[in-house]
């Protein structure tokens, strides 16, 4: 059997990466020996607390970089700062993401904007802005996208249509960008409850619907990703699910 591939001075920028699903993907790939650039929006202290953290297990092999990825202008800017840190880019994990519920009937085209720029607009800018480092190394582009993108979430109709929208570019791209680039997905399922809450009663009618029982964990999503960009060398324009099982019958 081959050996896995190893990450080592290789360098992956991870969106959205301060917290949560992100956090445990840049810990996972640095783990693993990349170099990782932690992007951030709003999250400046733990973005700035996880590169620090990282950086105290191998010394300067993490940095924290801010960006307002809805601004298409500056993703290039994005791209050079990476480039003028350690002079390549191996990894584009496509993770920052805006969720909320749009009810029909309260949708505005700002609700628009937000989810579709983020979800959507976003991850095609920026994979276009990092295609030629990425080419030059035969690199992989990771696309976290949800189970929810094939089937609908109530209320949520901007947000599934972003990320069905996804889905379709992770295939899309795989075909435009190869062989010089891979490109795949990870949809996850129930791991982390939302953040602004969600009632005992919701909570278990999902776990109900899962195989498996139990939420996952963002390690689980993380450790999909660390095989789609070191192990999966044969592997383009596939959408793994990482969701206990509840896709394929809730």
């Amino acid at each position: 059997m081959t050996p896995p591939a190893s990450l080592t001075n290789k360098v992956a920028l991870v969106t959205g990466a301060a917290r949560r699903i992100g956090a445990a993907i840049a810990t996972t790939l640095h783990r693993h020996g990349a170099s990782v650039v932690v992007h951030y929006r709003g999250s400046g202290r733990e973005a700035a607390a996880l590169a620090a953290g990282l950086n105290a297990v191998r010394p300067d092999s993490a940095l924290a970089i801010r960006a307002d990825l809805l601004d298409t202008r500056g993703h290039a800017g994005l791209i050079r700062s990476v480039l003028d840190w350690h002079g390549r880019l191996d990894v584009l994990v496509n993770n920052a993401s805006s969720f909320y519920a749009t009810p029909p009937g309260t949708i505005g085209e700002d609700d628009w904007d937000e989810l579709v720029g983020a979800n959507l607009k976003a991850p095609l800018f920026l994979s276009q802005a990092a295609m030629q480092p990425l080419a030059a190394h035969g690199g992989a582009i990771v696309n976290i996208v949800d189970i929810h993108a094939a089937r609908p979430l109530r209320n949520h109709a901007v947000y599934g249509a972003a990320k069905a929208g996804l889905a379709m570019l992770t295939r899309a791209l795989a075909k435009d960008l190869g062989p010089d680039i891979r490109v795949n997905g990870v949809a996850p399922g129930a791991i982390l409850w939302p953040e602004n809450g969600m009632d005992e009663a919701t909570k278990t009618a999902i776990v109900d619907q899962i195989p498996l029982a139990r939420v996952g964990d963002p390690d689980d999503v993380a450790g999909c990703v660390l095989y789609l960009v070191r192990d999966a060398a044969y592997v383009t324009g596939q959408i793994i699910a990482v969701d206990g099982g509840r896709s394929i019958g809730w």
